[in-house]
C-alpha cells in the first residue's frame, strides 16, 4: 500500500509529467496491480484540490489501463482526506490478482456458512442452509462439520464491487474470474480436532497470505480456536478475527467471548493489537497496517442479518498483497502437488500453488520424487486456474494440470511438478532450525514428529541436535530423516512438525540429497 503526499497531490491536479506516470507504475508493481493512494494526508485539502487529484488519477490510470476509484472520505486538520483505490482493469489476457485466505476455528463456529454468505452474496436461515453449496462430500452435508480442505472463490473487479453469482448450486467459478480484477480464495479447514492434520496441511500446503479466525459469540474461546490461532502465529501469517452469530448471543455472553479474545491476543506470548472494526476509517487503516502482522482486525458479524458484512467485503477488497517474490515469473517453474483428481475424459490432474516461474500448456517438465527418489518427464496437456482454462500460470497462482500419460497411482500428495533446467534432487534428511512451541518433557535424538513443510507431510526422525535435549520454547539446529519416502524441500522454507500435543516450528537451512548411487540402491532393494 502506498500514500501520496501533499505536495505530490497538489501536483497531480495540474499536468501529466513521466515522472508521476513512473511513480504510478511502480506502485502498480509493488501491489501486483493495484494501489491506495491517500490524498491529502493528515492535514487535507480544498474540495477543488482534491477534485482536481481525482481527475489526475483517473486521467493517469486511463494512461496505465487501471480504474481510480474514491473508497473513502475523512476529515483533516485543515480539510478532507480522501482515500482512492488504483486498480488494474479486467483484462482476458491479464490473469487477476490472486490472495489466499485460510478459514479456521473451532467446529461448530460457522466457518462453512460464513465462507458461503461471502462468496456467494446470500444469508443464511439459521439452520445451516448456506454452508450446504460449500461442502465437499455427502457425509460433510449430513454432520455440517467440515473434514476436507475445501476452496471457494470471490472476486471484486476494478471499481472494488464484489463479483458474485448469487444463486447457491449454480455457482459458476469461470464467471466470477472473468469479471474480476482481484480474486480471494477461501480455504475453509476442518476445525474438530480429529482434523486437525489435514488443517495444518491446509496451512502449510495451501500457502495462504492471510488468516481468518472464526470465533462463535456463543461459544468463546473454546476446542481448537487458540490451537489453529497458535500455529497460524507460529507460520508467521497476518490473522483477523470474525466473531459470528452475534444475532443469537446474549450481551453478556458476547461480552464474555470479547474480554477472553482480547486477553489472549495481549498476551506476552502473542503481542497483538485487537483492533475492533467499527466504521469505514477503521476499515481503510486496518487494511493499511494489517500485513504488518502488528494488529488483529475484528469483525463481529451474523450470517443470518448480514449485519456487518458489508465492512467484512471492503476490508478483503482492501487486503494487499504481501510477498512480491512469489510473482517472479523469470524463476525457474516450480508447483507443489497438494492435490489429485481423476477426471473422465482427461485423465490424471494435479492441484497446488506455483511457487515459482510460469508453466505453459504443451510443455514438459519433471514430476517426482517417487518413492526411489526419481524423477520422470511428463508433458502438460491443459492448464485450468480457479476452475477456469487457461494456457498459462505464472507464481503466486493456484493451478490445475491436466497430465500426459500419468496414472492416478503414480501421483501422490507432496510431489513437485518442476521444470527441467531446476534439476532437482530428492533428499532423506535435511537440517532445520527449530523452536518448540510445546512439550511437556523433553525431545531427545530419537524423536520422532509428522513434518510438515509446503505440501510434504511426513514422520521424521531426530538424527541429531546441536544440543542434548529440547524442551519447550528452546531452539536448536536439528537435523531430521524421513522415515517412509524421500522428499523434495526447498532451503530456507518454513516447517511445522507434531506429535500428539507436541508442536514445533521451523526453517530448512541445509539439504542433504540423494546421490545417484543411493537411488539406484532405494530401486533395487526396493526391486
Amino acid at each position: 500500500m502506498c500514500h501520496a503526499s501533499p505536495r505530490f497531490c497538489i501536483a497531480l491536479s495540474t499536468a501529466l509529467s513521466p515522472w508521476q506516470l513512473c511513480q504510478h507504475q511502480q506502485r502498480l508493481s509493488e501491489g501486483g496491480g493495484e494501489t491506495i493512494y491517500e490524498i491529502g494526508m493528515e492535514r487535507g485539502l480544498s474540495e477543488e484540490q482534491l477534485a482536481g487529484c481525482l481527475a489526475t488519477l483517473q486521467r493517469i490510470g486511463a494512461e496505465t489501463e487501471c480504474v481510480a476509484t474514491e473508497i473513502h472520505r475523512t476529515p483533516g486538520t485543515e480539510g478532507v482526506v480522501m482515500h482512492v483505490l488504483v486498480r488494474s482493469e479486467t483484462h482476458p489476457d491479464r490473469p487477476p490478482l490472486e490472495l489466499r485466505v485460510a478459514v479456521c476455528g473451532n467446529v461448530d463456529s460457522g466457518k462453512s456458512t460464513l465462507v458461503s454468505c461471502l462468496t456467494r452474496g446470500i444469508q443464511d436461515n439459521g439452520r445451516g442452509s448456506a454452508r450446504q453449496a460449500v461442502f465437499r462430500h455427502a457425509h460433510e452435508i449430513s454432520t455440517g462439520r467440515t473434514s476436507s480442505v475445501s476452496t471457494q472463490i470471490m472476486g471484486f473487479n476494478a471499481t472494488g464491487d464484489a463479483v458474485t453469482s448469487g444463486a447457491v448450486r449454480q455457482f459458476v467459478w469461470s464467471d466470477v474470474v472473468e469479471g474480476s480484477s482481484k480474486v480471494i480464495s477461501f480455504i475453509d479447514l476442518g476445525g474438530h480436532e480429529k482434523y486437525l492434520k489435514t488443517t495444518m496441511f491446509g496451512l502449510t500446503g495451501h500457502v495462504p497470505h492471510y488468516v481468518m479466525l472464526s470465533i462463535g459469540s456463543n461459544m468463546g474461546l473454546v476446542g481448537m480456536t487458540k490451537e489453529h490461532l497458535g500455529i497460524a502465529l507460529a507460520l508467521h501469517l497476518p490473522v483477523y478475527v470474525v466473531i459470528t452469530k452475534v444475532d443469537m448471543c446474549p450481551e453478556n455472553i458476547l461480552e464474555q467471548t470479547i474480554t477472553r479474545l482480547t486477553k489472549v491476543l495481549k498476551h506476552p506470548a502473542v503481542k497483538k493489537i485487537p483492533f475492533f472494526i467499527k466504521t469505514d476509517d477503521d476499515v481503510v487503516k486496518c487494511a493499511r497496517s494489517f500485513p504488518n502482522g502488528r494488529i488483529v482486525p475484528i469483525f463481529q458479524v451474523s450470517s443470518v442479518t448480514g449485519h456487518n458484512y458489508p465492512a467484512l467485503r471492503n476490508f478483503l477488497n482492501l487486503l494487499p498483497v504481501r510477498d512480491n517474490l512469489e510473482r517472479d515469473s523469470s524463476a525457474p517453474m516450480e508447483m507443489h502437488i497438494d492435490d489429485i483428481f481423476s477426471v473422465p475424459g482427461v485423465g490424471t490432474v494435479v492441484a497446488g500453488n506455483m511457487l515459482g516461474g510460469m508453466a505453459e500448456a504443451g510443455g514438459n517438465y519433471l514430476i517426482g520424487p517417487n518413492c526411489f527418489g526419481e524423477w520422470e518427464e511428463v508433458g502438460i496437456k491443459s492448464i485450468h486456474n480457479n476452475r477456469t482454462p487457461v494456457k498459462q500460470v505464472v507464481a503466486g497462482q493456484n493451478a490445475s494440470f491436466g497430465l500426459k500419460k500419468v496414472k492416478r497411482a503414480q501421483v501422490r500428495k507432496g510431489m513437485v511438478v518442476v521444470a527441467k533446467e531446476l534439476q532437482p534432487a530428492a533428499c532423506w534428511e535435511f537440517d532445520a532450525e527449530v523452536l518448540v512451541l510445546y512439550h511437556s518433557t523433553t525431545i531427545q535424538v530419537g524423536y520422532e514428529a509428522v513434518v510438515h513443510c509446503h505440501a510434504v507431510r511426513q514422520s521424521a526422525r531426530i538424527l541429531s541436535m546441536d544440543t542434548e535435549t529440547l524442551r519447550t520454547r528452546d531452539r536448536a539446529l536439528v537435523r531430521f530423516r524421513f522415515m517412509f519416502r524421500p522428499e523434495y524441500m526447498r532451503t530456507e522454507a518454513k516447517l511445522m512438525f507434531r506429535e500428539g500435543k507436541t508442536k514445533g516450528t521451523g526453517i530448512v537451512k541445509t539439504i542433504h540429497y540423494l546421490s545417484k548411487e543411493a537411488t539406484g540402491d532405494l530401486k533395487s532393494k526396493g526391486s
